[in-house]
């Protein structure tokens, strides 16, 4: 066949080189019908037996995991054992088939259609991808109730170089890669999916190549084609020749060597060749995440996001984690970094995607009840996690970070009520640090343009690129139509960093990124030229901006910083920071 290539969007970096397995999930377009009022308990015990084999099939998984398996699979699994536990997907379904008298099936598939839908209107792009676990888990009841669940096939008579199979789905869910993990599996392609989804996340942190968001790749791609993924280009070539073949298993043996060198300086310091120490941190999602960080080097968490905690639980109120469970997560995490600083993001979540079984009808939830916004709204939830924080930091080096800061009377707010929670705490004889850093989350243009406000009542500021950039060029990054408009290297953006870490240096506060930006070795140089000194990243993208730091000499880049802070035209812009990478860069 003639060969052809399709763009995705890259998650993880990395050349994989194999032949293709694309995986048929059981889709949610399944057979519709009515059952007789005589056959409905029938159907619901059908529904209920399928729902308690996934429950097993989950629990076997987990006891059968690796001692070396990341974490991120565990936690993964566990996430959706909570979802198949939650009466959204154990009971919802049920009362459909006994009010509605669907068949199991259509039951199902109609209460997934109703939670995607919620999903689909948050504004949060981690937190709206979350959408594809309760897809994957009922994907997995599904095959248990038509009798399709997946088997892997496996070729025969293939050599060594056949032997590596890139995995093509619609989506893949981390039960299905738990699945996989004794294949020789070297790369995802997946039609859905972001740079949050669990294909991503996972496959970042296991260092596995992956492109996702193809649209229809499972459909254009046949079993056992020949694919390259190129990772970084988010690229998968289709059916290439063998002179394409050779060209990329060099890159790919050249890559691996590479590798190896990075994972020897696990331990080594990031220090400029003039001697500027970058703090390198990790972004962190569970607390299980922390001996990941620690493998890769991190010098602390930079973010850890406590929505976990909260998910899969709308419409529930009662069942919002308590302050022991919250305690106990924060403790794990904080204890895990052994020593090292862990900063602790307060609750993002809001009006878009409420906790409560409130109706909120936003017409535009990113300008909406949302952060801190929220949770000043929501006293006693509010309360509940800052008492857990101020719990933890008996346990190591915590720091408080609230996001969306915009106003001064949410500073003031905010401080009151951690106020009242270190008293409450204080009489209840309960330990924790009463000097707990506070900072705020730099991600809405307001709060980067009236710094002045923040540093003279905070300890320290975290700009939050991602939001940053959504807000400053009113772009929704979740919408395809103007999503090629996002862009970190628009001149309002670098004036914007620029600001805010000139301003932070005069007043002598510690300022981090724990956006995207931070995690992109092309920015990296253009980042502490400006004067960064703390970058928090997925922990796999430490090493190589490791590397980047230790053959830097800063005094080499400021000319070109210069050049770059005075010009408007975005092509030039991309031609010095180029110029700026080839002149700051120092080899051992």
């Amino acid at each position: 066949m003639a060969s052809f290539t399709l763009q995705g969007i890259p998650v993880s970096r990395g050349i994989a080189i194999g032949r293709a397995h694309v995986l048929h999930p059981a889709a949610l377009d399944v057979e519709h019908f009515l059952v007789a009022q005589e056959q409905v308990e029938a159907e619901v015990l059908r529904l209920q037996e399928a729902i308690a084999q996934v429950n097993r099939d989950l629990q076997t998984l987990w006891s059968e995991l690796p001692q070396d398996a990341p974490t991120e699979l565990g936690a993964f699994i566990d996430v959706h054992a909570l979802i198949l536990a939650d009466p959204m997907i154990s009971e919802a379904p049920l009362d459909i088939i006994r009010t509605r008298h669907y068949n199991a099936e259509w039951a199902l598939a109609t209460q997934v259609e109703e939670l995607s839908a919620q999903f689909d209107e948050i504004e949060d792009e981690y937190l709206r991808e979350r959408k594809a676990d309760i897809q994957q888990v009922a994907e997995r009841i599904l095959k248990v109730l038509t009798g399709t669940v997946h088997q892997v096939v496996r070729s025969e008579g293939i050599d060594e170089r056949t032997a590596n199979m890139i995995v093509v789905a619609r989506d893949i869910s981390p039960a299905d890669m738990m699945q996989l993990r004794d294949d020789a599996f070297t790369g995802f392609v997946t039609d859905e999916g972001g740079q949050n989804s669990h294909t991503a996340i996972v496959s970042r942190s296991l260092g596995i190549p992956a492109v996702v968001g193809m649209g229809n790749a499972s459909h254009l791609i046949a079993q056992d084609d020949w694919l390259i993924i190129d990772s970084d280009a988010g690229v998968v070539i289709v059916a290439p020749d063998n002179a394409v073949l050779e060209q990329y298993r060099d890159k790919q043996a050249k890559l691996a060597r590479q590798k190896k060198k990075l994972a020897r300086l696990r331990k080594t310091p990031a220090v400029t060749q003039d001697g500027v120490e970058i703090t390198l941190l990790a972004n962190i999602e569970l607390p299980e995440d922390a001996a990941h960080a620690l493998d890769a080097g991190a010098s602390g968490v930079g973010l850890f996001r406590s929505e976990f905690l909260f998910m899969e639980r709308s419409g529930q109120e009662h069942r919002l984690p308590t302050e022991e469970e919250q305690f106990e997560a924060y403790r794990q995490a904080v204890q895990g970094m052994k020593g090292r600083p862990v900063t602790i993001r307060t609750l993002d979540v809001g009006a878009d995607k409420p906790l409560d079984s409130s109706d909120h009808n936003i017409l535009n939830p990113a300008m909406g009840l949302r952060a801190i916004r929220y949770c000043l709204s929501e006293p006693q939830l509010f309360m509940t996690q800052l008492r857990a924080i101020l719990r933890a930091s008996a346990f190591g080096k915590v720091k408080i970070l609230i996001p969306m800061l915009a106003h001064y009377h949410e500073i003031e707010q905010t401080l009151a009520m951690l106020e009242q929670a270190k008293a409450e705490l204080t009489a209840e004889g309960m330990k924790f640090d009463p000097q707990v850093p506070v900072g705020a989350m730099i991600e809405v243009p307001a709060a980067a343009l009236s710094l002045p406000m923040f540093v003279r009542k905070l300890d320290f500021l975290s700009v939050g690129t991602n939001d940053l950039i959504q807000y400053t060029l009113a772009i929704d990054r979740a919408d395809h139509e103007v999503a090629h408009l996002y862009d970190d290297l628009h001149p309002a953006i670098i004036q914007l960093m620029h600001s805010i870490i000139s301003t932070a240096v005069k007043a002598d506060i510690p300022v981090s990124i724990c956006g995207g930006m931070a995690g992109d070795i092309r920015l990296t140089r253009l980042l502490i030229a400006m004067g960064f000194r703390e970058l928090s990243m997925p922990a796999a993208l430490i090493p190589e901006i490791k590397q980047t730091v230790l053959n830097t000499q800063l005094d080499l880049l400021q000319p070109h910083l210069k050049k770059i802070l005075r010009c408007y035209d975005p092509q030039s812009i991309r031609e010095t920071l180029t110029a700026m990478e080839q002149a700051g860069v120092v080899m051992h």
